[in-house]
């Protein structure tokens, strides 16, 4: 009979999760270097975004404005948030007349009348960056 390959799968899966259990924090991630703290505050001075009056002097005249008109177009809400990122793709809608007819065994009149309908089934969304995002977002 020939031996199976399963067991040596087995021992051989339970060989890699034994050797990664085997490594302590210590060596995996480096205990020696500069804390967070000091990483982040050597950032901002090298920006020199010390001072907060020296970063708005760098944006100039630019006017500080409050309120909602101040982050429209540059805010995402829950009513927003799919149509910015998943924008519905173009279903139209196709309209068709259905001619006066008989309908049924006894033959009974059915006025013309008429029917809207979207050409495909299923509503399709674009990918995020797969069309271009309609500017102005506007409530429908």
């Amino acid at each position: 009979m020939k031996p199976t390959s399963t067991p040596i799968a087995a021992l051989g899966l339970i060989s890699l999760v034994l050797a990664g259990c085997a490594s302590t924090k210590d060596t995996v991630l480096p205990q020696d270097g500069p804390s967070m703290k000091a990483i982040y505050e050597g950032h901002v001075h090298e920006m020199n975004a010390d001072n907060p009056q020296v970063i708005r002097g760098e944006l100039g005249s630019r006017s500080i404005v409050s309120g909602d008109a101040a982050l429209h177009g540059y805010t995402r809400d829950a009513f927003n948030e799919i149509d910015v990122l998943f924008p519905r793709l173009p279903n139209p809608t196709l309209v068709m007349y259905i001619f006066p007819h008989l309908a049924g065994g006894a033959g009974a009149p059915v006025p013309g009348y008429t029917t809207a309908f979207p050409m495909y089934e299923q509503v399709e969304y674009a990918l995020p960056g797969e069309v271009r995002s309609q500017q102005g977002g506007g409530r429908r």
